[in-house]
């Protein structure tokens, strides 16, 4: 019985540890954009640079 002394509070506290760090992705921008990340993955982005630039990289 006297472990529920020490794990409700420590589950309490992760929770709101928790609950904190969502809301403070989303005050911060962290979903403003969602698929913006998959598309980009599909984006040919090599196709744009000239054949001489790849030699230089």
């Amino acid at each position: 019985m006297n472990i529920i002394v020490i794990l409700f509070p420590l589950a309490l506290g992760l929770g709101l540890l928790g609950l904190g760090a969502f809301f403070w992705c989303m005050r911060s921008g962290q979903f403003a954009d969602l698929e913006g990340a998959a598309w980009r993955v599909l984006q040919d982005d090599d196709a744009a640079v000239p054949p001489s630039e790849k030699q230089a990289r």
